[in-house]
C-alpha cells in the first residue's frame, strides 16, 4: 500500500509540475493575438469609403480583396510591382495587403520596408521548409504566409524583396509609458479597445493597437499605431540591449551602432514591439530556425516575458 501510494503521490506531482510548466510556456496571447472563435467580418453594406488625405474610393469587398490591394495613397510610394499589388490566383495573396503599399506593416505582421532584400527572401524560405513556424499554431498571418511561400516562385519572392527593401522607413508607432491601458479585446489580429469602455493594468504587456480603428480597418497605409509599454520599460530595455545586466548580448553587435541595420542583418529600430516579442519568444521556444537564428538562441536563452518586453519596447521608440 505504501508503495502504490508513494506512486500515486509520484504521478500527482508530475502531472501538477508538467501542467505548471505548459502554464508557463503558453506564449503571451497580448502579443499572439487570436480573433475569437467564430468572427466574421460585418457584411459589406455597398457604401464607398474614403480616408483623410486621398481620392481613392473602395467598398469593403475591395478593401477586403486580397488579390487587389487598395492603394489609398499611390503618390507615397514606388510603383507596386503585379505580385506586390495583385499577387497570383489562386494561392499568392498580393503582399502590400498584409505588408500595405508602403512596406510598414501591421501588429499581427511584420514590417518589411527598408529590409534587405535577400534577409526578406530567406524568410520566405524558412516559412516554406517549415524551418519559421509561430508558436501559436493559429495564427492565421502567420499560416497565411506560410502558405503564400510554398506557392510563390522565386523570381516572384525576388521581385517583392526588392520592392520592399527600396522602402523608407518612416515613423509608424507610438510608444507610451503609463500604468493603465485602454481595456482591449481581439479584432482582425490585432488587439483594439473594447466597445464598453473601461481601462486596466498594463502589467507586463505592451498593448500595441491602432491610433484610428475606422482608418487601420479600411486598411489606410497613412494611420499607424500606439503602443503602450510599462512604465520604466524603455530604459529597461535599453540597458539589456546594450548588455549592461550580463544578461545577454549587446543588439549592437549584430543589428549596428543605432539598432537600424548592419548588412544582411535587420534592423530593429521603430518596428512593432508586439512582433518583436512574438520572434523572441518564437526563437527561445525553437519555432523559429532558419538562417540567423542560431545566433539569436544565446541571446533569448536568459530571457524572461518581461525582458522582452522591455527590450521591444525600446526599440520601437527609436527612430527608424
Amino acid at each position: 500500500m505504501k508503495n502504490r501510494a508513494g506512486m500515486l503521490a509520484a504521478v500527482v506531482f508530475v502531472t501538477v509540475a508538467a501542467g505548471a510548466l505548459a502554464a508557463a510556456d503558453v506564449p503571451p496571447p497580448w502579443a499572439f493575438a487570436v480573433n475569437p472563435a467564430g468572427t466574421q467580418p460585418v457584411p459589406d453594406d455597398g457604401a464607398v469609403r474614403h480616408v483623410p488625405g486621398s481620392s481613392a474610393a473602395f467598398t469593403m469587398t475591395q478593401i477586403r480583396d486580397l488579390f487587389n490591394v487598395p492603394d489609398w495613397h499611390a503618390d507615397n510610394h514606388p510603383p507596386m510591382p503585379e505580385i506586390v499589388a495583385q499577387g497570383r490566383k489562386p494561392a499568392v495573396f498580393a503582399c502590400g495587403f498584409c505588408h500595405l503599399p508602403n512596406g510598414l506593416g501591421r501588429p499581427e505582421n511584420s514590417s518589411l520596408a527598408g529590409l534587405p532584400a535577400d534577409y526578406i527572401a530567406q524568410q520566405v524560405a524558412d516559412f516554406k521548409s517549415g524551418a519559421r513556424k509561430s508558436s501559436e499554431p493559429a495564427s492565421l498571418p502567420v499560416n497565411f504566409m506560410i502558405a503564400v511561400a510554398k506557392a510563390a516562385t522565386e523570381d516572384e519572392v525576388r521581385v517583392a524583396a526588392q520592392y520592399f527593401a527600396q522602402l523608407k522607413r518612416t515613423p509608424w508607432i507610438r510608444v507610451v509609458e503609463t500604468d493603465k491601458v485602454p481595456r482591449t479585446r481581439v479584432a482582425g489580429w490585432m488587439l483594439i479597445a473594447d466597445e464598453g469602455g473601461g481601462i486596466e493594468s498594463i502589467g507586463q504587456r505592451v498593448i500595441e493597437m491602432p491610433e484610428n480603428l475606422e482608418r487601420t480597418e479600411l486598411r489606410d497605409s497613412a494611420s499607424g499605431f500606439v503602443a503602450y509599454v510599462p512604465v520604466g520599460a524603455v530604459a529597461s530595455g535599453e540597458a539589456l540591449a546594450s548588455n549592461r545586466s550580463g544578461k545577454t548580448i549587446a543588439c549592437a553587435i549584430c543589428h549596428g551602432a543605432d539598432l537600424k541595420g548592419l548588412g544582411p542583418v535587420p534592423g530593429l529600430a521603430g518596428r512593432s514591439p508586439s512582433y518583436i516579442v512574438r520572434q523572441l519568444y518564437d526563437i527561445k521556444h525553437g519555432v523559429r530556425n532558419g538562417q540567423w537564428s542560431e545566433l539569436m538562441k544565446a541571446v533569448v536563452a536568459q530571457l524572461s516575458d518581461e525582458d522582452m518586453v522591455a527590450l521591444a519596447a525600446y526599440t520601437a521608440s527609436l527612430a527608424p
